[in-house]
């Protein structure tokens, strides 16, 4: 009776390892004290861990990512910005501009970032947007573009307002954008900055409020914030060894903000690596082109990079070719064709876009009658109207044909000389 007893102990556990989630190897998970966070890859932009991702929470002013990636998109760093009174009279941090202060978009971006000026980032959004309410819808506009759909901004700073939130997941997909923009990169990883002011005694040395870029090894970025509301708020990144990860924490308290981030980010750095999948240039299948002299082929266009845990064997991926069903010639090189899915299991793990590997030209045939159905199409009533007249013309050329003929032979049988 033990005997069988210990044969199905063993049976029991070795049945139940095999049936063990995909997550069962990974280290202990991390503690956070924050309301809400997300652990994302700062090369993929995949969510690796989360807590909370989805959950509503005002983000103070790490709003100012968003602020800083719209102004880089849509401004120019060398404009000349003018600081009006309200902009002057923002509350919080500020550098203190005065209005009618004229001052470089670049400075003012810097400011925004390292000392989190409030005054700088009203000047930023006047400027951009003409006011701070056309420069929210901008915000939201660019924040849905970015994927994050939770979310509603309404204005540049992160001041407290009912009507201003966002979620962990959203938050990070914002950060992620935000660090593909070279300009951005440089602005938060500066640990200090010197700008230009028209007053010689106005504050001109900015010092980052991001600890982590002096304390954390590989610290490259990207915002602090602060609100009684939304607690302390960070979003921070780090690059090792061409790994890069970007930690977002909301709502968590005191000093535990900068432990929440370091654990984040320890744990992205201590159990995961990015490995490419699929080269660029990778044939993903044929796509037809009407009136194309041959069909398009569809390949991948960049390098297609995954996470996945260290010092574990590579998962077998599957892969999902979606193309369009048919396009119209001709064909330009680099065309989109669809994307491609990465598959683990029946889960997506990640995409890429597919593209035209070449051009692919009209039959001339198909060029032929294209340009004649549009010469049709511009000249149809023209081509009507002359018709028409060509054939009324000969209608009336053959009626006085038939008449001249009538009169000559009037003319004959009574003028003809054999009659007298």
């Amino acid at each position: 009776m033990l005997r069988k007893w210990f044969v199905w102990l063993i049976l029991t556990v070795l049945v139940g390892q095999a049936v063990l989630p995909a997550k069962a190897w990974t280290a202990r998970e991390p503690l956070i004290v924050g309301k809400g966070a997300v652990l994302i890859n700062g090369r993929t932009g995949e969510i690796i861990w989360s807590k909370n991702p989805d959950q509503k929470l005002y983000p103070a002013s790490t709003t100012k990512i968003l602020t800083t990636l719209l102004a880089l998109e849509k401004g120019n760093l060398d404009d000349i910005v003018t600081v009006s009174r309200r902009a002057m009279q923002q509350e919080g941090s500020a550098i203190w501009l005065q209005e009618g202060e004229q001052i470089s978009l670049r400075d003012l971006l810097y400011a925004v970032m390292l000392n989190s000026a409030n005054d700088a980032a009203a000047a930023v959004a006047e400027h951009i947007g003409g006011s701070i309410e056309n420069f929210a819808q901008m915000m939201n506009e660019r924040a849905r573009q970015a994927g994050a759909v939770n979310s509603h901004f309404a204005n540049p700073n992160g001041l407290p307002n009912p009507d201003h939130y966002t979620t962990p997941k959203d938050l990070g997909l914002i950060a992620y954008a935000a660090m593909q923009n070279p300009h951005f990169r440089e602005i938060v990883a500066s640990k200090t900055f010197n700008i230009k002011r028209q007053d010689p005694a106005a504050l001109t040395q900015l010092i980052n409020h991001n600890k982590l870029l002096w304390r954390y090894p590989g610290a490259n970025g990207i915002k602090t914030g602060y609100t009684v509301a939304a607690r302390q708020c960070l979003v921070a990144s780090a690059q090792r060894d061409g790994e890069e990860f970007i930690a977002v924490v909301l709502g968590s308290e005191g000093r535990n903000i900068w432990t929440d981030c370091t654990t984040l980010l320890d744990y992205g750095f201590n159990n995961f690596k990015t490995v490419l999948a699929a080269k660029a240039g990778e044939k993903v299948g044929e796509v037809p082109v009407s009136e194309g002299a041959k069909k398009a082929v569809a390949v991948l266009k960049e390098d297609l990079y995954v996470t996945v845990p260290k010092d574990q064997p590579l998962p077998s991926w599957g892969r999902a070719a979606h193309l369009l069903d048919n396009v119209q010639a001709p064909v330009e090189k680099g065309q989109k064709l669809g994307e491609m899915v990465l598959l683990l299991g029946d889960k997506p793990q990640a995409r890429a876009e597919v593209v035209a590997e070449s051009g692919v030209a009209k039959k001339k045939w198909a060029s032929f009658v294209t340009s004649t159905g549009q010469v049709w199409s511009e000249y149809k009533w023209w081509f009507f109207g002359s018709g028409g007249m060509v054939l009324v013309g000969g209608y009336l050329l053959a009626l006085a044909r038939k008449k001249r003929r009538q009169q000559r032979r009037f003319s004959r049988y009574y003028y003809d000389d054999s009659e007298y």
